[in-house]
């Protein structure tokens, strides 16, 4: 009997807030332990949490980007846990009201699209962290009540791969959105993941089993590549899975038990008296959708059917954001779009990428004497050629007026001293020859210089061809138009 996987994740997302959820505490990464907390988000008796505005906002933005409903009445929750990197003994998260339901993350999969629902999006608090050493262990609350959105799909994943494509699509979906910066290394990112396996054509559902508090989208996908086959070995030698939660050991590659799975009724959900429900109003949601912005896959999808772009140019300008906001203000005005993508791509991306090499290193000096090359580092914003020099550098290698090597050189110093292309190609005399009559006198002289190349070409090495092209560009100090030398030569040599 042959099985399929089913597969639901959720995602918890720290949010892109100043501040924590319910108190004033800074949301900040790397400070001492235990420095970034109060008496409200240690949970002392006596205090009252205060809903960061914010992160409500950031989790109505999430719910439209992820296509969810926004519900006209949502409520916070008390769930009754007793770890040690819960303060009060209960988390405030969102039960039966939510604040997003029923929405969908469309994502690139093996060479097609794939569609996975989101059952909901609600907003939480983090928990503190626990560190162990040695022969102790400790907690550092820094973390707790972080505003966390946990974002539940519902089980149409039906790989480890498209797990990993799922995950990938929806942090960058986050990311652009401005919604959490989804910074792994943080923790701001963490994953349970829900599977189970069943006869291939039945629809009913078999065991689930939980993967705990998974860090990494690589961690997700290598604990499902051992704990789908796991399962499936169970059933074909005869032996009952049972619902419970596992631990992903990254070192040796298994999953490990750790006890049977909870049921909603062991948390003991019930409204939290301390905080009254969100009924936001239309100019309230009016707001938030203000901030709405273009999708990734949206943003691929369009600068391919809008400028002809291969799908590998429009992937590079969806990742980087402000180099293809550029693209498009040069595109707009170009007849040749993918030219212009050539050019920001493979010229314009590299000299910035060199810029900001030559500062990383320095940076990290411990020598504070030593003068500091953070200003050397050059951004979009600081190029100091317009758009429109782009245009006129293409323009002139389309019309032939200088070679694709000498357009090489123009824009390097176009980037440099942000003169204009047709200046810089007067002062350095790197107009191309495209006079018939001149490069004709020109393939005369390599003809007569080089009769070995010239006899292997007339016995079929067209390879030969190349080496005499390259004796005319030599002659002329490379200012031949290379395709008219290749022509005449051609033309000349053959019978």
């Amino acid at each position: 009997m042959d099985y399929e996987a089913v597969i639901g994740l959720e995602t918890h997302v720290q949010l892109k807030t100043r501040s924590k959820m319910w108190c004033g505490c800074a949301n900040a990464f790397g400070a001492p332990p235990n420095t970034l907390v109060c008496p409200v988000c240690l949970g002392l008796p006596g205090t009252l949490p205060v809903p960061n505005e914010e992160a409500l906002r950031l989790t109505a933005l999430a719910g439209l980007l992820l296509n969810c409903t926004l519900p006209p009445r949502a409520k916070f929750d008390r769930k009754s846990y007793f770890y040690p990197d819960m303060p009060k003994n209960y988390q405030i998260t969102q039960y039966d009201q939510p604040s997003t339901l029923d929405g969908w993350v469309e994502f690139e999969f093996n060479g097609g699209l794939a569609r996975v629902r989101i059952k909901r999006a609600h907003l939480e608090e983090d928990v503190g962290k626990s560190l162990h050493f040695e022969r102790t262990s400790g907690v550092d609350f820094n973390r707790a009540g972080v505003p966390l959105l946990e974002i539940v799909s519902e089980p149409d994943l039906t790989s480890a791969d498209m797990a990993y494509a799922y995950l990938t699509a929806l942090k960058e979906i986050l990311v652009y959105g401005g919604v959490s910066d989804c910074d792994m290394e943080k923790g701001m990112v963490r994953c349970d993941v829900n599977v189970s396996v069943r006869p291939v054509g039945t629809r009913e559902l078999g065991a689930k089993i939980e993967i705990k508090n998974m860090n990494s989208f690589s961690g997700v996908r290598r604990a499902l590549e051992y704990e789908i086959p796991r399962q499936i070995e169970v059933l074909k030698h005869g032996g009952k899975l049972i619902q419970s939660t596992r631990r992903w050991d990254d070192a040796a590659g298994i999953t490990e038990e750790m006890r049977t799975k909870e049921e909603a009724h062991d948390y003991r959900y019930f409204p939290d008296p301390d905080l009254m429900p969100l009924q936001p109003s239309e100019e309230w949601l009016a707001g938030v959708r203000a901030r709405v912005v273009e999708l990734p896959l949206a943003r691929k999808q369009r600068f391919m059917r809008d400028y002809g772009l291969p799908a590998g140019d429009a992937e590079v300008f969806k990742n980087d954001v402000p180099l293809g906001d550029y693209f498009e203000r040069v595109a707009r005005r170009s007849p040749n779009p993918k030219a212009v993508a050539n050019w920001v791509i493979n010229n314009l991306r590299a000299k910035l990428a060199e810029g900001k090499s030559e500062v990383r290193g320095p940076k990290f000096e411990m020598d504070e004497s030593l003068p500091s090359l953070a200003a050397t580092e050059i951004s979009l914003a600081d190029l100091k050629f317009a758009p429109e020099a782009l245009l006129e550098l293409i323009a002139l290698v389309e019309s032939r007026t200088i070679s694709s090597s000498a357009a090489q050189q123009v824009f390097t110093e176009m980037f440099d001293t942000g003169d204009s292309p047709r200046a810089i190609v007067e002062r350095r005399g790197l107009a191309q020859v495209s006079d018939a009559a001149t490069i004709e006198a020109l393939c005369d002289q390599a003809i007569g210089a080089n009769p070995g190349p010239v006899a292997d070409f007339k016995a079929g090495k067209a390879a030969a061809l190349n080496f005499l092209k390259g004796q005319v560009m030599k002659l002329s100090k490379g200012k031949a138009n290379p395709a008219l030398a290749g022509e005449i030569l051609a033309r000349k040599l053959t019978p």
